[in-house]
């Protein structure tokens, strides 16, 4: 099973807290949004270490998704890495890991009428 993995903003930490509980709410069973204090790919592999098996994830995919990510957009890591600087110690950036068939259904879904 193919994975995405994404870093999609900054947020304060109480927030990403109320989101998460609202989402645990309604468990979406393809898509887990983490959220880490540090820009860096240990902390992010320690946070897809412990979803993947809780959504039946295959453990080593995801880590590689999250590997080839962060070797292929450097770009984007610093942006993101600025952005979570410049935002402060009470804010998380927050990353999006999902498995891609569930995220494409998803996305179709948004787009029919």
């Amino acid at each position: 099973m193919p994975y995405t993995f994404d870093l999609v903003g900054v947020s304060p930490i109480l927030s990403f807290f109320y989101q998460q509980q609202e989402l645990n709410e309604q468990p979406a069973p393809g898509v887990e949004y983490l959220g880490n204090r540090k820009c860096t790919l240990d902390t992010f592999i320690e946070s897809v270490q412990t979803v993947s098996p809780q959504r039946g994830w295959n453990v080593d995919q995801v880590v590689d998704t999250v590997i080839n990510f962060w070797m292929n957009n450097a770009e984007s890591i610093q942006y993101w890495k600025t952005r979570l600087e410049d935002a402060g110690q009470e804010n998380l950036l927050v990353a999006r890991v999902a498995d891609l068939k569930f995220l494409r259904n998803t996305f179709e879904s948004l787009l029919e009428f």
